[in-house]
């Protein structure tokens, strides 16, 4: 953990902390298999965050926490990856992995140093996560990194807004 930027150490403690009061919002979000983003729950119907046809295609969420969105893709048929700076926001992604029988890489790790090649995935996103966590002058450029073709669509979240928005590559 020593070769990790201080700031990425920092916000693991941090996080690993605060991973229980998250708990009881990843159990709910993962009991709905409707979609709602954002702090004011904007039912994915009027976001059209997720491509229309996420069918076997390879999809990252950077900075996943409980991995609820990854969840969402996954039932959408999806090859799905998570990964998040916290081990303990993790275990619940683990545990509720096995409840539901949904079972997906989830991945401890920087967001702003993703251990796959370049263009391994269609689709990336981060709902809160990468957006808090990371350094957005890395995190973003990584997440280009990792993505296949011109056109694929890159959501995140703007802070301080807790808006959601789409940059697309």
């Amino acid at each position: 953990m020593t070769d990790l930027p201080e700031h990425v150490r920092r916000n693991r403690d941090h996080w690993d902390q605060l991973a229980k009061t998250y708990v009881a919002a990843g159990e709910r979000a993962w009991a709905n298999n409707s979609p709602s983003w954002g702090i004011w729950s904007v039912p994915e119907s009027e976001v059209g965050m997720f491509p229309d046809d996420l069918a076997g295609r390879d999809v990252i969420e950077l900075g996943c926490g409980t991995a609820y969105v990854s969840s969402w893709l996954a039932r959408r048929g999806a090859r799905v990856i998570g990964i998040d700076n916290s081990e303990q926001q993790l275990a619940t992604a683990r545990r509720l992995q096995r409840e539901y029988g949904l079972d997906f890489p989830l991945i401890h790790g920087n967001a702003e140093t993703v251990p796959y090649p370049d263009a391994s995935f269609d689709f990336a996103i981060s709902e809160y996560g990468a957006g808090l966590w990371a350094d957005p002058q890395r995190w973003v450029p990584e997440a280009a990194r990792l993505l296949r073709g011109r056109e694929t669509p890159l959501p995140h979240q703007c802070l301080p807004a807790h808006a959601m928005c789409a940059i697309r590559r």
